[in-house]
């Protein structure tokens, strides 16, 4: 089998995969941009939404039921992190990374296990009218739909608004009368809600949960970001928001040709490192004013 016909054997798959992570991307998005707070959260929460849907559906729960439980735990979990910072003033990563730790164990509390298998549960794709890859694809890419245009929407809010300014700087709106701890708590929860969601559906997706889930999944949305700001830019809210569902699909396809070349799996995350190692790079060596998508990204 030659090296086309290959990555057209993986791209649905890569398609499938990109638009599922384009929560994580941009949950990562969110605290990274808008709020101009580090947050490593989300690589905890979307394994703690998996795990939290998993275990609804185990109860009996309706899959959409589920996922929203579990989406629930991702805004607990992110809030868990802002009210961290804020209370004990302790760096963002850092609490971030207390909490990503003990959402490990409380995975394990949750199912009971490292691991459960869903195969004999139904799923969200199980409404489809016939459950095909192709429409499994439809299904997510409507769903990133509806999520990038209730962020847009928001964010061009008078809420939203305040927590952009918010991100721009916090003395200005600390002046204008913006309760910082208010919109960073919500700010940070709505982010891992985002992600928990994007953990749920993929275990239903994969039809299995695992504590590990999550592990990576921190880089793969900040590549996702940095390669949809180069591609289309941020300069307007709505590219600032499509910039991570973009760069998420185009990312994974890379993973695809990546496998297709002959990398193994065990290889990915290696590559996934030195590629944002590179975009970095490459985005700083490129001067400000030249007027291209990447210049602009910077």
């Amino acid at each position: 089998m030659n090296l086309f016909d290959s990555f057209i054997n993986l791209a649905p798959t890569g398609f499938t995969q990109g638009l599922v992570f384009a929560m994580v991307a941009l949950a990562v998005m969110i605290p990274f941009r808008i709020l101009n707070f580090p947050d490593m959260t989300s690589e905890g929460t979307l394994g703690f939404g998996g795990c939290v849907t998993a275990k609804f559906l185990i109860m009996g729960a309706e899959p959409t039921v589920a996922l929203l439980c579990g989406a629930v735990a991702g805004f607990l979990g992110g809030m868990a992190t802002a009210l961290i910072h804020e209370k004990i003033k302790l760096n963002s990563l850092l609490c971030g990374i207390l909490v990503l730790s003990m959402l490990y164990s409380i995975d394990i509390r949750v199912m009971g296990q490292p691991n459960t298998a869903l195969f004999n549960y139904p799923s969200l794709f199980s409404y489809l009218p016939v459950d095909t890859l192709l429409n499994r694809i439809l299904l997510l890419l409507a769903v990133n739909v509806i999520l990038v245009t209730a962020i847009v929407w928001f964010l061009g809010t008078q809420h939203g608004m305040a927590m952009r300014a918010l991100g721009s700087s916090h003395p200005m709106a600390r002046a204008q009368g913006i309760s910082v701890k208010t919109y960073v708590v919500v700010g940070l929860g709505l982010a891992n809600c985002i992600a928990a969601l994007g953990g749920g559906l993929l275990a239903q997706n994969q039809g299995f949960a695992d504590v590990n889930m999550g592990f990576g999944a921190l880089v793969n949305g900040l590549a996702s970001l940095l390669l949809g700001e180069a591609i289309i830019g941020k300069r307007t809210i709505l590219r600032q928001v499509l910039a991570p569902v973009i760069g998420s699909i185009v990312y994974f396809q890379l993973i695809s040709l990546a496998l297709a070349l002959g990398f193994q799996p065990s290889d990915l995350k290696l590559v996934t490192a030195l590629f944002v190692i590179g975009t970095f790079v490459g985005l700083a060596g490129r001067k400000p004013g030249r007027g291209t998508a990447a210049s602009r990204a910077v």
